[in-house]
């Protein structure tokens, strides 16, 4: 998006703000941690973090700069003339259902402290478009990020048909349609403005996506016709109730010998840094991301009959899926990405 220099500016300072929360202050108050819980290594880690006097700025200072961010993006937003509508005859396709009805769970928070969530109107999409570039930091321009999941955590074989859930306006369907050009690659969300904004994106590449408006927990899609079921940050922001019913729907999707690949967020095993992930849902507002931290996905994928649940360790700055649930050191703060795997007995 070709921007003002006003509004670039704006987004300068909105980014480096962040940076430096995350590279600057995170680690000054993890420090400050180490050294109490060092003379008390039998404290409450909770306890500790909360009496630390930096730790109310670090929190602060996530949320404050979240809510400047989509300020920033929203001005920048209103400031382009919006692009066309998607063209009828593109190679992409888009079935839309007026009358399905949203999950309160999903319209009765503004996710990501988004003003007016994503699925009222068209500008609502389009600042999530430019949102989702600049809340990591600067650093997924070009869906670096979403690239790597395919390159290094979807295994390489023929597919016949795979779904992306929650693919909100395309960002994992355009790597995975382009990977994988002979499979069928159908995305799923509940958001119309973010369906016809992906339609329009995907026309641009020329990409024949198919696009649908369902519940992930019950796309309409045939029994066993997916070879792949994926989703990307979707599964924290669903209540534990709900993600029963999704990884249920996944196996019914799955065809024998396919798999389900989830990537999202883990405890790492670094007190300070699980409980700062935990409590950053309450800042940034998704209120299920503790619960499904917490959840036993293993144990739900046995339940609808797939194996070899795990987790696996997720590296997003470019080496992508990791060997094992061993996250790599590192000082600033980042989110603890990982990957769900599991698969359909053949």
């Amino acid at each position: 998006m070709s921007l003002p220099l006003d509004h670039r500016g704006r987004l300068d300072f909105v980014l480096t703000l962040r940076r430096r929360w995350a590279d600057t202050v995170y680690p000054a108050v993890k420090a400050a941690y180490d050294a109490r819980a060092a003379a008390a290594p039998t404290g409450d880690t909770a306890a500790i973090v909360h009496a630390l006097p930096a730790y109310p700025w670090f929190a602060w200072m996530e949320r404050g700069s979240q809510k400047m961010l989509w300020r920033a993006v929203s001005e920048a937003v209103a400031a382009v003339p919006a692009p066309p509508e998607p063209a009828a005859d593109g190679p992409a396709t888009l079935e839309l259902d007026p009358a399905l009805a949203l999950p309160d769970w999903y319209t009765d928070w503004d996710i990501h402290v988004q003003p007016g969530g994503i699925w009222r109107t068209d500008a609502q999409a389009r600042v999530y478009e430019l949102g989702a570039k600049l809340v990591m930091m600067g650093d997924n321009d070009d869906y670096r990020f979403h690239r790597s999941f395919v390159d290094t955590a979807l295994p390489k074989r023929h597919y016949r048909r795979i779904v992306d859930l929650g693919c909100g306006f395309g960002k994992s369907v355009w790597p995975m349609k382009q990977a994988f050009p002979g499979a069928e690659v159908i995305g799923i969300d509940l958001a119309s403005p973010c369906l016809r904004l992906a339609k329009r994106k995907c026309d641009g590449l020329g990409l024949a996506v198919r696009f649908r408006q369902a519940d992930a927990r019950a796309t309409g899609l045939e029994t066993g016709s997916a070879d792949l079921v994926t989703s990307t940050m979707l599964v924290h922001e669903m209540p534990v109730d709900a993600l029963e019913a999704l990884v249920a729907e996944c196996a019914r999707l799955l065809a024998p010998g396919g798999v389900l690949r989830f990537l999202d967020f883990q405890p790492t095993g670094d007190p300070f840094r699980d409980l700062a992930m935990r409590e950053h849902g309450a800042r940034n507002n998704e209120p299920f991301m503790p619960g499904m931290m917490d959840a036993d996905l293993p144990a739900m994928a046995a339940r609808a009959g797939l194996a070899g649940g795990r987790w696996v360790a997720f590296d997003e700055r470019g080496a992508g899926l990791l060997d094992a649930a061993r996250w790599p050191e590192r000082a600033e703060w980042h989110f603890p990405w990982a990957v769900f795997e599991a698969e359909r007995p053949a």
